[in-house]
């Protein structure tokens, strides 16, 4: 890595730290996840390469300020991990919260391994599922506190792929950009929502989209 690219990393790291607040050792495990998705990232596409530069705010800051959306959450499920963005980001969070746990989700081979190496060389509360979420969802019989996903899909192709967990208590809390509105007014259609809808910190246009409850209305597919 250049120098250049080694300052801009440093400024947007210090750009993070102005936007969420976490400890010093969350800090110091994100920081080793970063070096090692930027080493991984040269063989496997685990980002979009645009976005290396901006990785502190656009990717680990944007997944940390779900964090205190949920505090009292234990149980944390995230669609379409990828590469770690928000639930890798999330384990290194809770690794001091008694009983927290994050299940990473992802049906990608080269993903889930470099999300089984990071939770394994952090010993983080997270466990690596290989899976297609059609499938992990229907499987899992415990009780989930909080799903999460990320750049997964839209609101009405995303809503039917949480909703067994959403209607079991589960909150949803889902990072999207600009298109949010048109995405709920299509989701509408087939869904009964109750949700709030909080500002990003870190994209003036993104919103994230906290689901309280979900019914299906009769002409849900």
């Amino acid at each position: 890595m250049s120098a250049d690219s080694k300052s801009g990393l440093a400024a947007d790291r210090a750009r993070a730290e102005e936007l969420v607040s976490v400890s010093r050792e969350t800090w110091k495990r994100l920081e080793r996840f970063v070096q090692w998705l930027v080493e991984w990232q040269q063989s496997r596409n685990l980002v979009a390469a645009s976005t290396l530069r901006q990785i502190w705010t656009r990717h680990v800051a944007d997944s940390l300020q779900l964090v205190p959306l949920a505090s009292e959450a234990k149980i944390w499920i995230d669609l379409g991990s990828g590469g770690g963005f928000p639930g890798l980001v999330l384990a290194c969070a809770l690794v001091e919260h008694a009983g927290a746990r994050v299940h990473l989700i992802d049906s990608t081979a080269k993903k889930t391994a470099f999300l089984q190496h990071v939770t394994d060389e952090l010993r983080l509360p997270a466990q690596v599922h290989r899976a297609r979420i059609e499938d992990f969802i229907p499987a899992f019989h415990g009780a989930a506190d909080v799903v999460t996903a990320r750049a997964l899909a839209p609101l009405p192709k995303l809503l039917p792929l949480a909703f067994p967990l959403l209607k079991k208590g589960a909150k949803g809390l889902f990072l999207k950009g600009q298109d949010v509105e048109a995405e709920l007014t299509e989701a509408s259609k087939y869904w009964t929502i109750r949700y709030n809808l909080v500002p990003s910190r870190t994209d003036p246009r993104g919103r994230i989209v906290s689901v309280e409850s979900l019914q299906p209305r009769r002409s849900a597919p």
